[in-house]
């Protein structure tokens, strides 16, 4: 399934990294890249051939020079860079989001891949991955059963998000100036300003953002357990979408800025800032939570 899904979605990551260069400046080395964007020097080249093809670049030696920052369309489709554990989780959790599954209920892995349209074995791995969280309890004859979701699963869930987040941004705030997570701290800056200004028309991109600063804020641990944990903090991105849509872009405005004030907080490294920013963006994000569960009866 989407076989240079890799490739493509390595290609994106370039492009959000030549947004973190002045028009004129060096993108940097081959090895640079390869280490940051984690792949080969043979996928740098080709993405880089690919860059300089549509003007982005020039090539001059050693030398990458940025010539324009990427628009739009110099972006592969989501639906093209997707791997296929996300395209599992994407189906998997529409299907829990039309509240498809009941509390109870069981799944046998053969009918819901057929139903996914995907393979048996790659919808296995991903269901004994998700069930670590608690909602899918395995039985025998490769058949699951669904737990449900309520208020003491939110709860649960959020008190863990929050002891990971407040350790993770501490150390964000420790890592040294040279570290490439201050110039995508900078490039995510700057796409939610250009959000807020343009809010009435693209609300609805609010996620992608909000998806993209935690997982940044929580990759400054360097822990692997932090890093599995993203299995949940995918859930409550997607039961996200549960919630009503009368205030959406409301409620999606008031979260950029309470980004904007987490961001200046780590920025300056003030351990007090920091905490008081996450603390309060976290409680906004686990009251919205709780309101999604009171509206539509999840976990009945």
């Amino acid at each position: 399934m989407r076989t240079n899904a890799v490739y493509k979605r390595a290609y994106n990551q370039g492009l959000a990294r030549l947004l973190t260069v002045e028009i004129g400046g060096d993108l940097g080395s081959e090895a640079q890249l390869a280490e940051n964007l984690g792949i080969s020097r043979t996928t740098v080249r080709t993405m880089l051939a690919t860059m300089a093809a549509a003007r982005l670049i020039v090539l001059n030696g050693r030398q990458k020079i940025v010539r324009r920052h990427p628009k739009e369309g110099d972006y592969f489709p989501e639906t093209e860079t997707e791997s296929i554990r996300d395209v599992i989780e994407k189906r998997f959790m529409e299907l829990v989001l039309q509240r498809d599954f009941r509390p109870g209920q069981q799944i046998s892995n053969l009918e819901l891949a057929r139903q996914l349209q995907v393979s048996p074995s790659a919808l296995r791995e991903y269901l004994i991955e998700f069930s670590q969280c608690g909602l899918l309890e395995r039985r025998p004859e490769s058949r699951w059963i669904f737990k449900g979701f309520d208020r003491d699963f939110a709860r649960e869930l959020f008190d863990i998000r929050e002891l990971f987040e407040l350790q993770s941004a501490e150390k964000f705030a420790n890592l040294p100036a040279s570290d490439p997570i201050w110039q995508r701290l900078d490039a995510l800056e700057r796409q939610h300003v250009e959000l807020i200004a343009e809010i009435d028309s693209r609300y609805k991109e609010f996620s992608r953002v909000d998806a993209d600063l935690h997982e940044l804020v929580n990759s400054a641990a360097r822990n692997r357990f932090i890093d599995n944990f993203q299995t949940l903090r995918s859930l409550i991105f997607h039961y996200h979408y549960l919630w009503q849509k009368d205030d959406e872009k409301e409620r999606n405005l008031v979260a950029l800025k309470e980004h904007l004030v987490y961001i200046e907080a780590l920025r300056s490294r003030d351990p007090a800032k920091i905490r008081a920013a996450a603390l309060d963006h976290l409680h906004s994000a686990r009251q919205s939570l709780y309101a999604s569960i009171g509206r539509n009866g999840m976990g009945e």
